[in-house]
């Protein structure tokens, strides 16, 4: 056989590898979605029905008509505004550590270290405290805490991505006569604008899929659409139609949000935050 046969089959062999992976790993998203559109004698038929007869739009006007979707509503709010607030914070306490070392060489890693608490650990005293505070079931007490949560991951995330940044860059920004408020907005943040996006990602992913502080600290105002998704499993039992489709609720933000940031996420996870 030619040397040039035997690439070609190589490559051909890589092809077919790499589609079937990607044909399993995308089917239960496939599953998911075709579930949300049977019937009920579609979901339980055997054997499987692979394509609906008709794609059943009621199972999701269900939950609007029932209210079940501000549920995704609350999560988009709370999730955004936490990832917002965590940037920001983050981002300034992470320029602080990269460039004046603040608190010394260690304290950047005392900080991710916080960040690997098991949230079962501390929801418990944290719902206490927010008992007392009347936060419980609030959109307040729910970002607050996302923040809190997400803020080291966030300040280890984009010191990494600021000590790529070559410091002569802010030093030629001070001479020409910029605070350092300029300095972090005009040079800093378009430098590391890749890092920051796939952080900004990231951080909204962690908010977007907590299920453990949304259980403990919400109750009906606030709730989350990951514990919506609890409430149709019973004893008896699951209404799967319900679970599917809030489910692909719950998921096309997510699909858009990565969507749109494609470019950045590629870039941002390959550069900076490999220093310590």
């Amino acid at each position: 056989m030619k040397l040039r046969d035997r690439r070609r089959m190589t490559l051909a062999a890589r092809y077919a590898g790499a589609v079937a992976l990607t044909a399993f790993f995308l089917f239960p998203v496939y599953w998911l979605f075709m579930i949300s559109f049977k019937t009920a004698d579609e979901i339980y038929a055997y054997p499987p029905v692979w394509w609906p007869a008709s794609l059943q739009f009621g199972n999701y006007l269900v939950l609007f008509k029932d209210g079940d979707a501000r549920t995704v509503w609350n999560s988009l709010v709370v999730a955004s505004l936490s990832t917002v607030a965590a940037m920001f914070l983050g981002t300034i306490c992470a320029y602080s550590l990269a460039r004046y070392r603040t608190g010394g060489d260690h304290l950047a890693n005392w900080i991710i270290s916080q960040r690997m608490v098991p949230p079962i650990a501390v929801v418990f005293p944290i719902f206490l405290l927010y008992v007392w505070f009347r936060w419980v079931d609030t959109y307040f007490g729910l970002i607050l805490l996302y923040t809190a949560f997400n803020l080291p991951y966030v300040i280890w995330m984009m010191r990494g991505y600021i000590l790529d940044i070559p410091i002569a860059l802010e030093q030629a920004a001070l001479v020409d006569g910029y605070t350092r408020w300029q300095v972090l907005w005009k040079v800093v943040f378009p430098m590391c604008r890749a890092g920051l996006f796939a952080t900004a990602v990231f951080t909204f992913v962690f908010a977007w899929n907590d299920f453990i502080f949304a259980l403990v600290l919400t109750r009906t105002e606030v709730t989350t659409y990951t514990v919506q998704v609890t409430h149709y499993f019973g004893g008896q039992s699951n209404f799967w139609a319900k679970i599917s489709a809030m489910s692909v609720l719950g998921t096309l933000p997510i699909f858009i949000v990565v969507g749109f940031m494609q470019r950045y996420l590629v870039r941002g996870i390959s550069l900076g935050a490999v220093k310590g």
